[in-house]
């Protein structure tokens, strides 16, 4: 390569391979302005940057931020929680019914911080926050409200409250932000399945990408469930269903008899992108979009199985039919299928046969039988109804003879 593209001759061979290796093992004597000590911290330099190379280090491919960033999404959730609350009880003595009317937690600090006191309800705007219908009920309630005074000092400290709780809302919404783009990058494919939150926690959970990599399908479906899997085990109960993986769109897309069969064939698909995510190269979703195609046809046959028209065939003939092995035919008889096991009786040759069996041969031999012997078996149904009816009369009669006597 060097004499091709810098036209500068020069020998590559075994024999200059050795005298190399023997100039870089001497290179501390030959040149004293270097060290070993440098050499050594070269050495290890040069290989951290042949293993980077080799495995196609990313920096964006690092879990340790994700991990990081869905536990303190998490935390924020609480921290969020917790000063809603607060700011509700708070707020309530001074005007209770608020709470009624404006249910959202983050609207609800909007409207403190821009109204205040609930003197300043009727010449307050507050068409930045609310919709109008809300508006003029909050403006209706604040006219009849039961609450008590409040100081200036108290409303103060409440409206800083309002400040941290908001404050915090925008930086919950700048994380979820970072996580989505950082979970797109790490893992595409398994984001596809499943959302951002429920990989990132799927990842955090197991300790790393690669860790989770190494679980089987099994184990990512009830990941996060292990307290409920081993007091199943403990005590001989059924084992969970699911994990951190209900919370998937697609589980909760699902009626509640299948959830269990979706969690797992969702779970199977995750485990197999993973792995691409973990071990491919790609950076975008390729096997995922396919997996996510794969997992809704299969929650929309499980759909329309529990309608019963698949097994309508069946049920609209009284008889069932005999299979039709016609090949050209290129159909399956679904009446032909049957569940129920035919009892067998003995016949006068002592052959066991089915009760259709029999049933069809009895209709044949019926069907057969010439028009002469179904007049002869009428005329002796009619000779023994008339016998009967002599019979009748002469009871009668000697039952009459017996009343005179």
């Amino acid at each position: 390569m060097i004499k091709e593209k810098l036209d500068i001759p020069c020998e590559a061979g075994s024999a200059s391979l050795e005298v190399l290796r023997g100039i870089r093992m001497q290179l501390s004597s030959l040149v004293p302005d270097i060290s070993e000590a440098a050499m050594k911290q070269m050495t290890v330099g040069l290989s951290h940057s042949l293993s980077r190379h080799k495995i196609k280090f990313s920096p964006d491919k690092v879990d340790t931020m994700v991990i990081q960033a869905i536990g303190l999404l998490d935390d924020l959730d609480k921290e969020i929680n917790t000063y809603s609350m607060r700011i509700k009880e708070w707020y309530g003595w001074h005007f209770p019914e608020m709470s009624r009317i404006v249910a959202d937690n983050t609207m609800y600090a909007k409207v403190v911080k821009e109204m205040g006191m609930i003197k300043n309800a009727a010449t307050c705007d507050l068409s930045d926050v609310l919709p109008e219908d809300i508006e003029a009920d909050l403006k209706q309630a604040a006219q009849v409200s039961m609450g008590t005074e409040v100081s200036d000092e108290d409303m103060t400290n409440i409206k800083l409250l309002c400040d941290q709780a908001l404050a915090l809302q925008d930086y919950r919404t700048e994380l979820y932000d970072y996580l989505k783009n950082r979970m797109a990058a790490i893992a595409p494919n398994l984001t596809c399945l499943v959302g951002e939150l429920v990989g990132a926690r799927l990842i955090s959970h197991a300790g790393s990408l690669m860790n989770l990599a190494k679980h089987p399908a099994s184990t990512v479906q009830i990941l996060g469930a292990e307290k409920a899997l081993f007091r199943a085990l403990k005590t001989k109960k059924d084992t969970p269903k699911y994990g951190l993986i209900y919370h998937a769109s697609m589980i909760g897309q699902a009626a509640p008899k299948f959830k269990g069969k979706i969690s797992r064939v969702l779970a199977a698909k995750c485990a197999l992108s993973i792995r691409v995510d973990a071990l491919g190269d790609a950076a975008e979703a390729t096997i995922g979009l396919e997996d996510r195609v794969k997992v809704e046809e299969r929650l929309r046959q499980l759909e329309g199985k529990s309608s019963g028209k698949h097994n309508s065939a069946a049920k609209g003939k009284s008889k069932l039919q005999k299979y039709d092995s016609d090949e050209d035919s290129g159909m399956y008889n679904l009446a032909a299928d049957s569940t129920l096991a035919s009892k067998k009786r003995k016949t006068s040759d002592g052959s066991s046969k089915g009760e259709n069996e029999q049933e069809d041969e009895e209709n044949e031999q019926e069907a057969k039988e010439p028009s002469a012997k179904k007049s002869k078996k009428k005329k002796k149904a009619e000779a023994a109804e008339n016998e009967e009816g002599d019979e009748q009369d002469k009871k009668k009669k000697k039952k009459k003879k017996s009343k005179d006597l």
